[in-house]
């Protein structure tokens, strides 16, 4: 028996002292339900690499760019990898915030990466900053049984004018159904990621060439004025409180008649454990109004690291696995093909299974391509991005923005005043920033 205390006593002491000397990754990340999965799927990346261990810091979209923001400018170290978006990746990188990902190993394959997600991660040295978890453009997702009861036929490019009419007439209060379901939430990426492209396909634009703020003129007097009479007829009570994954919510409890927003959002929206309208789910492309230009953004959560981390290596081997081949087979091999992250992969869009378990696959894929964040707008403008302006101020800018056009949609002021002090912000902000000589 003194044996057997002495052996056991000893394999013990080696298990705590390998968990003594295991380096802790903190990761932060956002609370969408892809990431969500990835937690729980953790353990396959820890047990295969036991050196290795995770902590997780789950925020809310908004809450998760604030604390990132801060702690990279300050150099905080309180995370070995952030998830940070398209917009912040090359911004970053230039200011040398981020370490470039040479190290993913021989069989990540970066050039299956879809040419127009990788693009937006790649310095100016053509190195990746970061790594796509998922990509995405927006669409239409609709009830087929509402279009139907309400005598209309979804065309697979609509226009504006369409869904508008659409939403009014597939509206049931009596039933509690909305017609339409947008964000409404207040921040660059939440209400201002929405309205941005969709004021793209109404003919307007933050800057024109001389970097001089458009909110006074009549294409983003045309846009929010829609936007608002839209959702006071046919959007929720409340609406200006949500975002992505209240809209999601709302959809999926069968509330919503029509949700513009982020294609990620189709495999949730027909998972029947999640949707109770699973089987009723129909998808369009983006509404244009005829100007050439569709209200279709694009976008990619990305794992990076921060600049001076200590833990690069380990960091490199996590990001590596998560944003792999490896991965989607081991969430489809969970939670079938329908439901691996989207839209960073060529390999993908060409898989058979995935294409025949994701009605939404194609329509995904021809709306990320269909997106240019070279040429986003009807007018030309001097940046680039199609739902956010790629300069360091949009980030406290697009906030601001997106508060006062909230307020609008709320009733708290007019779409006049909430055009005009978006007007005033901006050319203070844009002469403070050199853009505006």
């Amino acid at each position: 028996m003194k044996l057997k205390s002495v052996l056991l006593g000893a394999c013990s002491a080696l298990v705590l002292a390998g968990m003594a000397s295991a380096e802790t990754l903190t990761i932060a990340t956002v609370n969408n339900g892809d990431m969500i999965r990835m937690q729980g799927l953790t353990s396959e990346f820890t047990t295969a690499n036991p050196d290795i261990q995770v902590e997780w810091v789950t925020l809310e979209e908004n809450v998760l760019r604030e604390r990132v923001t801060t702690d990279i400018a300050t150099k905080g170290g309180q995370y070995d990898i952030m998830t940070i978006g398209t917009y912040e990746v090359p911004i970053w990188a230039k200011q040398g915030w981020l370490v470039a990902l040479d190290n993913l190993g021989a069989d990540y394959d970066v050039d299956d990466l879809l040419p127009a997600i990788r693009s937006g991660l790649t310095g100016e040295d053509g190195k990746l900053y970061a790594a796509p978890f998922y990509g995405e453009s927006s669409f239409i997702m609709y009830r087929k049984d509402l279009i139907e009861k309400a005598g209309l036929t979804m065309p697979d490019a609509p226009t504006w004018e369409f869904v508008a009419d659409a939403a009014r007439k597939m509206t049931d209060r009596a039933n509690d159904i909305n017609g339409i379901c947008l964000r409404g939430k207040a921040g660059w990426g939440e209400n201002m990621a929405f309205l941005t492209a969709t004021s793209n396909a109404f003919g307007a634009r933050w800057f024109d060439e001389k970097w001089q703020p458009q909110f006074d003129q009549p294409e983003w007097k045309n846009t929010l004025d829609f936007y608002v009479k839209l959702m006071n007829d046919a959007g929720p009570q409340g609406a200006s409180s949500n975002g992505f994954n209240e809209n999601l919510a709302l959809f999926q409890q069968g509330k919503c008649g029509m949700w513009i927003d982020a294609t990620v959002a189709a495999s949730f929206v027909t998972n029947p454990k999640d949707s109770t309208v699973a089987d009723k789910v129909g998808f369009a492309l983006a509404p244009d109004t005829g100007l050439g230009k569709r209200g279709n953004w694009l976008w990619a959560w990305n794992l990076a690291i921060p600049a001076g981390s200590q833990k690069t290596a380990s960091a490199e081997k996590f990001i590596s696995w998560a944003t792999s081949k490896a991965y989607a087979e081991l969430v489809a091999s969970k939670e079938g093909w329908a439901n691996v992250p989207p839209g960073t992969r060529t390999s993908l869009y060409e898989n058979a299974e995935y294409q025949k378990a994701a009605p939404f696959a194609k329509m995904t894929l021809d709306s990320i391509n269909a997106a240019d964040p070279k040429s986003p707008t009807v007018k030309p403008v001097p940046y680039v991005g199609v739902q956010f302006v790629a300069i360091p101020e949009f980030q406290g800018l697009g906030t601001t923005v997106g508060q006062l056009f909230s307020a609008a949609l709320a009733g708290q002021m007019s779409v006049d005043d909430a055009l005009a002090q978006a007007q005033e912000v901006s050319v203070r902000e844009m002469t403070r920033g050199g853009y505006i000589k």
